[in-house]
């Protein structure tokens, strides 16, 4: 150890400089995660909120499924006669209103029965309970919302926690409300139900007895508008800069046993192991892969910190420390890939053998 912090000293311009770029990949990695986090929560937080463990479609709709689908009231009543599932159905349709006071808002609205366990806690038939961002834009309880071309005036009668459904934050009415809302439904129709299946309930046999396509509520999710997108751009850069990591320690490390080539040749002359060699070299790369590491995730939450609200980023301490960890590991696969040179110097190159 005591020869590893010494050349740590001896190159630390080199060392610094190798520890400011693994930071500014840890801090661009981390960055990048919390708009993925953020942008997918801005997506779907709506569906993640829904306490049910499927969601039951209209067979044949494909992607965008909330937009495209379309349920009458026999599928529903359907769905709430299958043994071993409690079915819901849920509206969906994007909308915009103005207030009494003149604050204009975009809203995904939510159809669902009061009392039912899809409805948020307060919902009564011919109000309407807003998202946590609706209420930040200044929309308050006892509000009266207009919504655009339908004459519609919906009383504000709560608030909810953060929710959104394709960037547009949530709000939530009884169904006969939305159907007002959402002109385009026909009388009794909805966009899907929402199922609470115990183990054992046979959703297949009902999928094909009712003609719809169910899937678990996570894999719904592709079913919001821009969402699988979205994920594949955001996973594609990440994949990159995994890849990019490794190539660029790697490259460093093995610059620098190349110019340090002499010195592990003195030392397996002196007696010095392979695994003492190969010892040292990871240890002075874990030294400074790991603590850029960590200067980057602090930059990346900073960053965090100082963007707010403004934009869609969440980096939770749990995501904040796996990429940490994944840049971490991945600077040490590549620094990994200098071992064989690391182990391979001849003694005989410091007694003068070469020459």
């Amino acid at each position: 150890m005591f020869l590893v912090l010494r050349e740590l000293r001896a190159a630390r311009a080199r060392f610094l400089l190798m520890g400011a770029v693994v930071a500014l990949i840890a801090a661009l990695v981390g960055i990048v995660s919390g708009f993925t986090n953020g942008l997918g929560d801005d997506t779907v937080s709506a569906l993640r909120r829904l306490p049910a463990t499927h969601i039951a479609f209209a067979a044949g709709t494909g992607t965008d499924a909330f937009a495209r689908s379309a349920l009458d009231p026999a599928a529903v009543r359907g769905w709430q006669a299958v043994p071993g599932v409690e079915a819901t159905p849920v509206g969906v349709a994007i909308a915009r209103g103005t207030t009494g006071r003149g604050v204009p808002v975009d809203l995904a609205a939510f159809g669902v029965e009061p009392g039912s366990f899809a409805a948020p806690a307060g919902l009564t038939a011919g109000g309407v309970v807003v998202s946590r961002k609706i209420a930040d834009a200044g929309v308050r309880p006892g509000d009266t919302l207009a919504v655009d071309r339908t004459g519609v005036r919906l009383p504000v009668v709560g608030v909810t926690g953060r929710s959104a459904y394709g960037h547009v934050p949530a709000a939530y009415m009884s169904l006969a409300t939305w159907r007002r809302v959402h002109p385009a439904a026909r009388p009794g129709e909805v966009s899907a139900v929402a199922l609470r299946a115990r183990a054992g309930a046979d959703l297949a046999a009902a999928d094909r007895r009712l003609g719809t396509r169910t899937e678990t509520r996570d894999a719904a999710f592709a079913a919001a508008p821009g969402y699988t997108g979205e994920r594949l751009t955001m996973n594609s850069i990440l994949v990159f800069l995994y890849l990019i990591a490794p190539l660029v320690v790697g490259a460093f490390f093995a610059v620098w046993t190349v110019q340090r080539t002499p010195e592990l040749a003195l030392l397996r002359a002196l007696g010095a192991a392979r695994r003492t060699l190969l010892g040292h070299t990871l240890a002075q790369a874990a030294l400074v892969v790991v603590a850029a590491s960590l200067a980057g995730g602090a930059l990346a939450a900073g960053a965090g910190l100082a963007l707010g609200a403004a934009v869609p980023f969440s980096l939770p301490a749990a995501s904040l420390l796996g990429t940490v960890a994944a840049v971490s590991a991945a600077g040490l696969a590549g620094a990994a890939l200098t071992l064989r040179r690391v182990a391979s110097p001849d003694p005989l190159t410091m007694l003068g053998a070469a020459r």
